[in-house]
């Protein structure tokens, strides 16, 4: 039975994002067995974790990646199944940073408007989950990350796998060299 992976990209993200096509030529070129789910996440929270439940179709996935936003939802997705999780620059408490960025949203692939509004931030809360099983988890941070402090996640995945690396940014720059060690940690293959 092949492996099943999850790629959760962050807000206002997609499947088209360079993050996201990287790990997919990785996938197809050197994991061709295993199934790589890349579900295209509306920028609410209800309807994300829908989204994500839909794409799965009641399956189990092995391993969770997740980058920002998706990082966090990664984390819930991680804890509710208990899958490996790799989470690259991952989002703490996105319901704070979140409450400066209301409006609409276009989402480039589901070609849909997405109002983000003060009720969506308790139900972003509700999804939050500290990690629990902390050999499941991989953080991968960079502190020159310009929209997320990275040290507010070295302290929320304390006890996990956490590499922080000098410079970078947000986007996590020389993401694609770190797909074998994310397969390895995941135990994909």
């Amino acid at each position: 039975m092949s492996k099943l992976v999850v790629y959760l990209h962050g807000f206002a993200s997609s499947s088209q994002s360079e993050k996201a096509l990287m790990t997919k030529a990785f996938f197809q070129q050197e994991l061709p067995d295993v199934e790589l789910l890349m579900p295209d996440l509306p920028y609410t929270p209800k309807e994300a974790v829908t989204a994500i439940e839909q794409a799965l179709n009641g399956r189990r996935p092995d391993a969770v990646i997740g980058s920002s936003l998706g990082g966090f939802l990664g984390t819930y997705l991680a804890e509710k199944t208990g899958c490996y999780a790799a989470l690259i620059n991952p989002a703490v408490a996105p319901y704070e940073l979140l409450s400066q960025h209301f409006g609409t949203y276009h989402h480039p692939v589901l070609k849909q408007d997405f109002k983000v509004e003060p009720q969506h931030m308790p139900l972003l809360a509700e999804l939050e989950h500290k990690p629990s099983a902390l050999d499941r988890y991989l953080v991968l941070l960079q502190e020159g990350d310009e929209v997320l402090d990275y040290r507010k996640a070295v302290q929320f995945y304390a006890g996990c796998t956490v590499d922080v690396q000098p410079g970078g940014d947000h986007s996590y720059q020389g993401y694609v060299n770190c797909l074998p060690a994310i397969v390895k940690f995941c135990q994909i293959a």
